[in-house]
């Protein structure tokens, strides 16, 4: 893997989560495992999950880090029961903390896609990379302390390693803990998912959002508004849109729709060149989720009655409102998001010019958007 390409589990642009030191907005799901923690009534398995880029992997790592550095309460016994803890922070100064910043941590494994014989990222976590465990376990037995396994994402296991991790799920090892991440838990396997108490983590407010960016070293927006509409709440998402320019890409697209029915077709032309570039590749992937956002959110204009707030670019509710102006006009909306999904993706399987595939959405989009008048 090149120095240039971040590991699985980290977003791109974004510190590892191992290096987070705080998590904003997840104050719940916190109090619910530290609850669980001091009714000494702690799961073997957790599945954390929740969408994309809101902090369920530093969440994962915050924990192994809290129950690696808190000892056992019966180890001190001696002076009585320690006090419970109020939170899941431990100072970075401790040896824990120092030890997992190294990636030097005996009693922690962390398990991601891994490279193949031929140094490329596989697409999928394998069963190998589970079997793996096998010897940490044995490692890690000797000293009778507690061990920690975060499985970054879950949803990346094949059928093989799925099993493999049932299995230790059904038969855990002595005081181990698996902290599975996971942004589609319905592609897990139904047993798996009965093994483990969920936490589930939510989108972020605006407020959150710009502190947890602050913490990232992103550099915020001038309109924060427009960037949490667009990142529904994913601090991940937020850095790939300030990275790529996204909030631009966006406001650039409302204004080609603006233009309807009478369509600039020099200004949609532009947008697509702009995607076919040489090296804009991630630009291009971007594009087609930002399109993907504004026929969403066409169609919940229809079906509400109201564009959602706040804007996502300036104009953005005017021209919702106008191409979407019933309940009509939503559906009509939500089967051409469909359609372009489809007809994107086929483009994108056998290699068709980014600027054409971006120009044919364009049309369809004003194609539909005739059907308002």
């Amino acid at each position: 893997m090149s120095d240039e390409t971040p590991p699985p589990d980290q977003a791109p642009g974004a510190p590892h989560p191992r290096e987070t030191r705080q998590l904003f907005g997840q104050a719940e799901a916190e109090s619910a495992f530290l609850t669980a923690y001091n009714s000494e009534r702690l799961h073997h398995g957790w599945l954390l999950t929740g969408p994309r880029g809101v902090g369920k992997s530093t969440l994962a790592w915050r924990i192994a880090r809290f129950l690696l550095a808190t000892p056992p309460a019966e180890e001190d016994g001696l002076f009585g029961a320690p006090p419970q803890p109020e939170t899941l922070d431990i100072d970075e100064d401790h040896p824990v903390s120092h030890r997992i910043l190294a990636g030097a941590e005996p009693g922690l494994a962390s398990v991601t896609r891994s490279e193949n014989d031929r140094g490329r990222m596989r697409n999928e976590i394998v069963v190998e990379d589970i079997r793996k465990l096998g010897k940490f376990f044995g490692l890690s037995s000797a000293d009778g302390g507690r061990r920690v396994v975060i499985v970054d994402s879950a949803d990346e296991m094949n059928v093989s390693a799925a099993n493999a991790l049932l299995k230790m799920l059904e038969e855990p090892p002595a005081r181990t803990t698996l902290l599975l991440v996971s942004h589609q838990p319905s592609r897990l396997l139904p047993t798996i998912r009965s093994r483990c108490r969920t936490l589930r983590l939510s989108p972020l407010g605006t407020e959150d959002m710009m502190t947890a960016l602050a913490q990232t070293g992103a550099e915020p927006p001038s309109n924060p508004d427009h960037l949490a509409a667009l990142a529904a709440g994913s601090v991940g998402s937020a850095v790939r849109l300030i990275n790529l320019s996204g909030l631009d890409i966006y406001a650039e697209l409302i204004a080609n729709l603006g233009t309807i029915p009478r369509m600039d077709r020099q200004r949609a032309l532009a947008l697509a060149e702009a995607a076919a570039q040489r090296g804009a590749a991630e630009r291009f992937e971007l594009l087609l989720t930002l399109i993907d956002i504004a026929l969403s959110r066409l169609a919940l204009t229809g079906a509400t009655g109201a564009p959602p707030m706040p804007e996502a670019a300036p104009g953005e509710a005017e021209v919702l409102s106008r191409l979407s102006a019933s309940p009509h006009m939503a559906r009509q909306w939500a089967d051409t998001a469909a359609l372009i999904t489809a007809r994107t993706r086929h483009g994108q399987a056998v290699n068709l010019d980014p600027a054409a595939l971006v120009l044919d959405t364009v049309f369809k989009i004003q194609e539909t958007a005739g059907q308002s008048r």
